[in-house]
């Protein structure tokens, strides 16, 4: 891997940029984000990751709950999450929520809609922002 160093950066023309030049370092950008199956990952340690940014791994920590682990931590536990979830059964949404747990960490929860109890879905997203510098 190599690293850039730089105190100014420029256009190929000459002319300088306007900041951040560089979307990871734009706050208006995703920190992390991924697409996982929860319903794969029932009753073992791992769910299976179908897309992903800066997460190394999903711990199912009960049914319809987990724990997203971020690559490289965030720099703040004051994060902003959003997550969403659809069945594969019969297309129905679900209820998916995500809460900062702290730095190197998210919680996700998905419920049945109709019916509240936690339930592992088929397609689980999460986006954060906000974490990183």
């Amino acid at each position: 891997m190599s690293t850039i160093k730089a105190n100014t950066l420029l256009h190929s023309d000459g002319t300088s940029t306007t900041p951040p030049s560089i979307p990871a370092l734009d706050t208006r950008f995703a920190t992390a984000w991924v697409l996982f199956d929860g319903v794969a990952v029932s009753g073992t340690s791992a769910a299976p990751i179908g897309r992903s940014y800066n997460v190394s791994s999903i711990t199912d920590i009960a049914t319809g709950r987990y724990y997203v682990n971020f690559t490289n931590a965030m720099n703040t536990d004051k994060y902003v999450t959003v997550a969403a979830g659809l069945s594969t059964a019969n297309g129905t949404n679900r209820n998916a929520s995500a809460a900062p747990f702290d730095t190197s960490k998210c919680y996700v929860n998905t419920t049945v809609t109709n019916g509240g109890a936690n339930n592992d879905i088929a397609f689980i997203s999460l986006l954060v922002f906000g974490g990183q510098a």
